[in-house]
């Protein structure tokens, strides 16, 4: 029963606020440029001046290139921005020049500095500017563990400093470049030298110096590689049905980009990739019924209305034997989730695999895809090496993975986990299929990339 005489309340009392909270840290300093905005570098001696002041400076070279993605097909270099200690930084317009060999040959002995440099190497590579040793300050956060790697983000934590990034997606083959984007193109290679810095000595603490070398040395000689079938990464595809329609999005992607390439235009502003799915959808063959489908509209849409009507009709009346699959084309293992029906027992290697994998990469503070490429780990483990004696099943395993691409550091700490997991896989008894966690058709395919490219 309870106390009639009793006046506590059923609930207690609100606490009052905490006024002893700490305040919210005050936003970093913005970083600035130490020797203000330089010109840009238009003619040949322009160049021969900037050529020697970077002679003239000391250490490593940060550089960084700057691209009209979103706006133009080609990936060319737009803006080149180079920084060393004792030469400050020097913007180059490359579209001005014939040739930047007169640069190439100053870079020729020095370690470049780059922030995911696998963006920016093919288009250097195109106006002559290659690399001889390389530093990755994205890589190298990879590889010290930090959870985002974009470059703001390892500025402020690593540095400090905040930077600013308002101008990341405009249009740089727009002439003349105004202030403001070259103010922020000069500030994207203003912290690399610092940054880099930093990274080596920790790297160096982490144990992790030979890893990384490791790392920018392959990545130094990266080249992309076109995608097999590349219309299927069409935007909405997935809602596609039937052969026909996959006909129809590949002859239509096909006549966009063959347009895009002519025009230096990118693609989707030419056609939207959910004009394409809807076409795909009503097939339309005339003019009239193709500008009256969704998407369908704009100077793209109408100007090319020929073309596009032409690529759906051959889609219509495409022979059976000729229409894509319903699954693209590849050389490697089938998707995770296929594999327990597939191969029960390379399911099983896969399924005591990945745990394991991700074990090790938590403790040696990496992401589990840098430890080993997970397209290297699936192959290695749908066929893996027929012998089972121990020393030669391992010098198998290490030779596949090295085949791969596989770097030696990553052969030395990823090869014993899966032999385990290949022994262990053959020890289980038949009927005990474990289940391999299934991983979304985008997901399968974005994980075959290699991390580092």
């Amino acid at each position: 029963m309870s106390d009639p005489t009793d006046t506590t309340p059923d609930t207690p009392p609100e606490t009052p606020p905490d006024t002893t909270a700490e305040e919210p840290e005050p936003p970093r300093p913005l970083l600035s440029l130490r020797h203000g905005l330089p010109h840009v570098v238009q003619n040949e001696s322009e160049l021969r001046e900037a050529c020697a002041a970077v002679m003239g400076g000391s250490g490593p070279v940060a550089i960084d290139a700057e691209r009209a993605s979103g706006y133009r097909y080609s990936s060319r270099a737009y803006l080149v921005q180079v920084r060393r200690e004792g030469a400050g930084t020097w913007l180059i317009d490359p579209i001005a020049f014939d040739s930047l060999d007169p640069l190439q040959t100053v870079l020729e002995d020095t370690e470049w500095i780059l922030h995911a440099a696998t963006q920016d190497l093919p288009c250097l590579a195109e106006i002559g500017l290659r690399p001889t040793r390389l530093f990755d300050t994205e890589l190298a956060g990879r590889l010290l563990g930090y959870p985002r790697v974009g470059l703001a983000t390892l500025v402020e934590t690593v540095l400090g400093q905040r930077l600013a990034k308002e101008h990341s997606a405009v249009d740089w083959s727009t002439r003349p470049l105004p202030e403001p984007w070259l103010e922020y193109a000069a500030l994207d290679v203003e912290p690399l030298v610092e940054l880099r810095e930093e990274q080596v000595a920790e790297l160096e603490a982490a144990g992790k110096t030979e890893w990384a070398q490791q790392e920018f040395d392959f990545v130094r000689g990266f080249v992309p590689t076109a995608r097999a079938e590349p219309w299927r990464r069409t935007s909405g595809m997935h809602k596609v049905r039937g052969r026909r329609g996959l006909a129809a999005v590949r002859g239509l992607w096909e006549t966009r980009d063959e347009i895009a390439a002519q025009r230096d235009v990118t693609p989707g502003r030419i056609l939207p990739d959910s004009a394409i799915v809807a076409a795909a959808h009503a097939l339309p063959t005339d003019r009239t019924a193709l500008l009256g489908t969704k998407g369908f509209h704009g100077r793209g849409a109408e100007r090319y209305a020929n073309r596009w009507v032409a690529a759906l009709r051959s889609a219509v009346e495409m022979p059976e034997s000729e229409l894509p699959k319903r699954s693209p084309r590849t050389d490697g293992p089938p998707t995770p989730r296929a594999w327990a029906e597939r191969d029960p027992v390379a399911a099983r290697r896969l399924n005591l695999a990945r745990p394991a994998m991700t074990k090790l990469a938590k403790d040696l503070d990496l992401p589990v895809e840098n430890l080993l490429t997970p397209d290297h780990l699936r192959r290695t483990l749908w066929t893996p090496p027929a012998t089972r004696e121990p020393d030669e099943l391992a010098e198998a395993v290490r030779q596949q993975l090295a085949g791969y691409g596989a770097r030696p550091w990553q052969v030395d700490l990823a090869a014993p986990v899966l032999v385990s997991a290949i022994v262990s896989g053959d020890e289980v008894p038949e009927d005990e299929v474990p289940e391999v966690p299934e991983v979304p058709e985008d997901e399968a395919t974005e994980e075959s990339e290699d991390p580092t490219a």
